[in-house]
């Protein structure tokens, strides 16, 4: 076999301001920005904020939590989710949106989520059936992508554990 080169392709919406985006994903935003402000974040002073919004029109806020004993702390992303499963198990996660504070300013480009938060973003997008819309706040614009593949391409996947759903 002959070595192959494949081309990636995928659509990203970027928006030059938060008053731009509709109505639903300004909240989201604003939503994420607050809870950034109260992230517990005294060693890196990185705050990061994530806002999720349910299919059953529920709002779901998470901030990173760090801690003294590194890797203890949680990311914002996984915060959200996790607590949107524990109290809505079973409802789909339709948006999420992603904002960071490095001190008091946004990222110039947009708020990057890791890549432990981009394969759980991955795991509840398997669970619902259905792509995750995700917003991701900078300040000079925001950029918004349609489903996880587009930050995770060639993610791991529940088939890679060779078991079926049986």
């Amino acid at each position: 076999m002959r070595m192959k080169e494949i081309e990636l392709k995928f659509n990203v919406r970027i928006y030059p301001s938060l008053e731009e985006l509709p109505a639903y994903a300004q909240k989201l935003i604003l939503l994420a920005r607050e809870a950034a402000n109260r992230a517990y974040a005294p060693y890196s002073g990185y705050h990061v904020g994530a806002s999720v919004l349910l299919e059953n029109g529920e709002l779901i806020t998470g901030n990173n939590q760090e801690n003294a004993a590194y890797p203890s702390g949680l990311c914002a992303e996984r915060t959200a989710l996790f607590y949107a499963s524990s109290k809505f198990p079973q409802i789909a996660v339709r948006t999420m949106a992603i904002s960071a504070l490095n001190g008091k300013m946004l990222p110039g480009e947009f708020a990057r989520p890791c890549g432990s938060c981009r394969q759980v973003i991955a795991e509840y997008e398997d669970l619902s059936g259905t792509p995750i819309e995700i917003i991701l706040d900078g300040s000079s614009a925001i950029t918004v992508v349609d489903g996880i593949d587009t930050l995770l391409p060639f993610r791991f996947k529940k088939e890679d554990l060779g078991k079926s759903d049986g």
